[in-house]
């Protein structure tokens, strides 16, 4: 059985991220980046679906674990009768390929360690074959190689490589394993005590440019190291999660594959860089972007890989028994062929979030995609669609699509004033975007809204709360003080949240919206939503309150997952989620200027 969700650290290099549990295992690696196949998924499986663990042999009565500083560098620490073993866990940012590096320390007294390769190809279904090399192992099948480096004998046992040590205070061994195509020549191995030098200058350099001085500074760094980590620097794409299949209920079917790049999370990660001083971050993000969206304007998708790429097909892997009995394990997303509307929004503002922030694509696109994405969205704003959370049900009007359709509306008029004439190549007609803008905003007020809930709802016609109403202040369709905006975030208060944290819609068996069994998790984003509300609306002891328990809820060593289980206190969902940590920076940033305010 693995480990719980938030007892999991990651270590990562920018292209990759692997899952580190606090029993030295390292159940999740994808290879060569974070959304190809994994060679070590104990994490969805069993050990025999590959890992990697070291661990004293001795019975371990206390384990501790840190990041260095503000690094992705983690330092283990396992208590045994006989001494204190550390196990240093990192990877290399900017190297020639994938490497995860294990230092293996003697604290105190004498500990032996053992460390237990099981390296399975493609999602654990391929043994490799194995070649001892002298000084460790080459484990090749179809295009995937690995070198295992090992200054200590390599035992095998069954298919399993093992490495025993003795080590007294002071003394340590290094272990690495590295990443090549089967085609190429295995790397040379890393001096491992070199490659940690480097990579703690790396990250120290990197969070020197943080440029956020406010409250909770060392929380919302390590949220945008996390973030750092989920990007793959190649392309500037940022990763939604480093895993697929982690359940949002433990047994259920709600598994998806978030290690793709959604359309969705464009604004909100804009605004996080760039508050924080990340410019050449959120640059790239902002290449990657237009990049992804080029064709046929407006027909782009909601998610991509992290190269850009479309086609996402979905498929099970029936050889895995999934997180915990959760089933089935998905790779590849079928809602990257959805239809919905808030991405329009989402691109238009984040659009308009570069612009107004003096962002400038070095490479020139941009101002172009404007009148071409406005022209398609003329023609579906009035369809019904999927929806923010991909229901896999009948397409509705959902009234948060509606409202991202009004803000790409919004955005477009506001983006004709501030870009320069010279760069659009045609007039943009802003008189009727601003007509159509406000064609919206009427229809919304008057389907949208139901005045014996006193609450927007979740789609036309519905009685239904769901929490992406919640934006509604927060992207200014209304203001927070407008009667309907403090009826609405009531009614999800009274509806939605769960023991502080709020769900994101009703989920019934009897109502089934989304077409799936009922059942999962508070949402962490949406709660962090709430927060910002409730911030907005002047009630700044209540949004601090609520702040401060989702404070609470990182884990050790500050990761956030998707979900929150608030009956038997336990993440859930993807981890560590790129959209939990974006919440939190914001909700910290909003907070930070409602206290400089007053």
């Amino acid at each position: 059985m693995p480990s719980l969700i938030e007892d999991y650290a990651i270590i990562g290099d920018t292209e990759t991220v692997a899952l580190v549990d606090r029993t030295g295992s390292i159940d999740w690696w994808c290879v060569p980046r974070l959304d190809a196949g994994a060679c070590f998924a104990a994490l969805l499986g069993t050990p025999e679906h590959g890992r990697w663990q070291v661990k004293p042999t001795a019975e371990v009565t206390q384990t501790r674990r840190a990041y260095r500083d503000h690094t992705l560098v983690l330092d283990t620490e396992f208590v045994t009768d006989g001494g204190v073993l550390r196990v240093t866990d990192f990877m290399l940012p900017g190297d020639d390929g994938p490497s995860i590096f294990r230092i293996v320390t003697g604290v105190s007294g004498r500990v032996t360690a053992r460390s237990e390769l099981i390296v399975r190809f493609d999602y654990g279904s391929i043994v490799p074959w194995v070649t001892a090399t002298g000084d460790g192992l080459l484990m090749v099948a179809g295009p995937d190689a690995l070198r295992f480096h090992s200054v200590e004998p390599v035992h095998p046992f069954g298919r399993t490589s093992i490495v025993e040590l003795t080590l007294d205070a002071g003394e340590s061994r290094a272990f690495s394993l590295s990443y090549y195509p089967a085609r190429s020549e295995p790397p040379l191995p890393h001096d491992a005590n070199a490659a940690l030098t480097r990579t703690t200058a790396w990250w120290g350099e990197w969070v020197s440019r943080c440029t956020y001085e406010g409250p909770w500074r060392d929380e919302v760094i390590r949220s945008l190291i996390t973030l750092k980590a989920l990007t793959y620097a190649p392309t500037g794409a940022l990763a939604a999660a480093a895993t697929t299949s982690l359940p949002e209920q433990i047994g259920g079917v709600r598994n998806w594959d978030y290690r793709y790049s959604w359309l969705r999370d464009t604004s909100l990660t804009l605004q996080a860089l760039i508050e924080s001083g990340y410019v050449d971050e959120a640059i790239a993000w902002n290449e990657w972007l237009r990049r992804a969206v080029a064709g046929s304007p407006g027909d782009f998708q909601i998610m991509y890989d992290v190269f850009g790429n479309r086609r996402l097909t979905e498929i099970e892997l029936p050889w895995l028994p999934g997180y915990e009995g959760s089933r089935p394990v998905r790779i590849g997303n079928g809602a990257s062929g959805q239809f919905q509307l808030d991405v329009f929004g989402e691109l238009l503002d984040a659009m308009f979030t570069a612009a107004k922030s003096g962002l400038r694509n070095p490479r020139g696109h941009g101002p172009d995609l404007l009148l071409p994405v406005m022209e398609h969205l003329d023609q579906v704003w009035d369809q019904p669609d999927d929806g923010i959370w991909e229901i896999r049900g009948p397409r509705r009007h959902f009234t948060h699509s509606k409202v991202m359709a009004w803000v790409a509306y919004d955005r477009a008029v506001k983006l004709a004033h501030h870009i320069p004439p010279d760069l659009l190549p045609d007039e943009p007609p802003v008189d009727r975007w601003a007509a159509t803008r406000d064609q919206i905003h009427s229809q919304v007020c008057d389907q949208g809204f139901d005045a014996a809930l006193d609450s927007f709802v979740q789609y036309y016609g519905s009685t239904q709360l769901d929490s992406s109403l919640l934006m509604l202040a927060r992207v200014g369709f209304l203001p927070p003080d407008d009667p309907r905006i403090i009826g609405t975030v009531e009614a999800i208060q009274h509806e939605l949240v769960v023991d502080g944290f709020v769900q994101r819609y009703p989920t019934s068996d009897q109502d089934p919206v989304d077409g799936l069994p009922a059942g999962e998790g508070t949402f962490l984003m949406t709660t962090y939503w709430l927060v910002d509300n409730l911030s907005l609306m002047g009630r700044h002891d209540e949004a601090r309150a609520l702040f401060e328990r989702l404070r609470a809820l990182r884990n050790d060593v500050g990761l956030l997952a998707e979900e929150y289980d608030p009956v038997n206190q336990r993440m859930l969902g993807n981890f560590p989620q790129a959209f939990s940590h974006l919440a939190f920076i914001v909700s910290a940033m909003g907070l930070a200027r409602t206290d400089s305010t007053g």
